[in-house]
């Protein structure tokens, strides 16, 4: 039997997953993709060491429009099966309180091999190649696609659309993809930035710029606290940053986009009580009477963000309000290319969540992070692709 031709735009984690998975069910397939190497994005994730997936795997983990969808799709491709996949390339996963990493805590273990196999299995890999257009006829036999680029037109059975979102700074992060799901007629969802540093209003942030601290902070839209993070913040000279504030962070673009108040409410010290915090200031005072309530602090809280909370003039009461409920206004994220991720994209209500296939155009598979899915930290955004992209993989192969 001839061999169904796929090809798949974009070679990123969805992408070359979906290659792997397309060529081991007897497909052709052809892999283009915008940059000179596959997997670049890929080679950022974990802060270059690649958290693979997550033992915990829970829908409060995940956010879309159709929550439901995204839930079905990743069951075709389980958390197991995820890690077995990689046992069968060559990654020894390992578990970090339940994160899991390549035992060598290199993403280019991963990158090198997914290529490794991916040419193993004689797929065609093709990079600086720029998809424009895809062409799409249906004949009585079957579907057919011609993907046009700068240079080629490249005729297929199958298109498997994986060509990430405008998330990061890598070169091709450029939401090509969504101009392509716009022209075939697919539903896109506005994409917003996702587990991304936020932007205050103050003009006291170069004061704190560069302080590191553990806190607990409360997302605010008209003094209701909607979401409550817990970590090492960074304090930066725009604002706030760290993994706290990227799981607030979708969220907050969504109340921004509808030109809600968005406020950040920062507990500095969130293992004292706010009487408790007042008795160890009145104890330190008491143990060392000659220093000023500022003063007080040293030893406390790190050095530049005693001088946002506290003058000379503070008072004790004062000062413990501060620590434990500082308000930042939000008016903004960061850009797209400071975002790990894009929240919105292509609507999971034109794909069939068993197959990954287009409802509106046979053949047409969409998998990764073009899609309306994006997850918290943790690995939960690279399950979402393996899992959509594996799926899509194995479907657009069978005849």
């Amino acid at each position: 039997m001839e061999k169904k031709k796929v090809c798949i735009v974009g070679g990123g984690a969805a992408g070359m997953i979906a290659a792997i998975m397309a060529t081991r069910n007897h497909a052709a397939v052809t892999v283009l993709e915008h940059n000179e190497k596959t997997g670049k994005k890929l080679l950022a994730t974990g802060n270059g060491r690649c958290n693979l997936t997550n033992e915990k795997q829970e829908k409060i983990c995940y956010h879309s429009e159709n929550p439901e969808i995204l839930w079905d799709v990743l069951q075709n491709f389980s958390f197991k099966q995820t890690l077995d996949f990689f046992k069968e390339i060559g990654i020894y996963p390992v578990s970090k309180n339940g994160y899991f990493y390549p035992s060598s805590m290199q993403a280019s273990s991963v990158q090198e091999l997914l290529e490794m196999e991916a040419r193993f299995l004689k797929v065609k890999i093709k990079c600086k190649e720029h998809v424009k257009e895809i062409k799409f006829s249906e004949t009585k036999e079957s579907p057919k696609f011609s993907v046009v680029t700068d240079t080629w037109q490249y005729p297929a059975d199958a298109v498997i659309l994986a060509c990430g979102s405008c998330a990061s700074e890598i070169d091709g992060a450029d939401g090509s993809g969504y101009t392509l799901a716009k022209q075939l007629g697919l539903k896109v969802i506005n994409p917003l930035p996702a587990l991304v540093p936020l932007k205050g209003k103050g003009n006291y942030f170069s004061k704190w710029a560069g302080t590191r601290i553990y806190g607990k902070i409360q997302l605010q839209a008209e003094q209701k606290t909607l979401q409550t993070e817990e970590g090492e913040l960074q304090l930066t000279d725009y604002g706030v940053s760290g993994i706290p504030v990227f799981q607030l962070s979708a969220l907050a673009a969504k109340l921004l986009q509808k030109q809600r108040s968005v406020t950040l409410l920062i507990d500095f010290l969130p293992d004292f009580t706010k009487k408790e915090l007042e008795e160890l200031f009145l104890k330190r005072k008491e143990l060392c009477p000659y220093k000023t309530t500022k003063e007080l602090c040293i030893g406390l809280i790190p050095k530049k963000l005693i001088e946002v909370l506290a003058d000379k003039k503070t008072e004790i009461s004062s000062l413990a309000e501060k620590i434990k409920a500082f308000p930042v206004e939000i008016v903004g994220t960061k850009p797209f290319s400071n975002a790990q991720v894009c929240q919105g994209g292509v609507s999971l209500e034109e794909i069939s969540p068993e197959t990954m296939e287009c409802k509106k155009i046979p053949n047409l598979y969409l998998a990764g992070e073009l899609l309306d899915a994006d997850g918290i930290c943790g690995g939960y955004n690279l399950q979402w692709a393996w899992s959509s992209g594996a799926c899509a993989g194995k479907e657009a192969a069978l005849w």
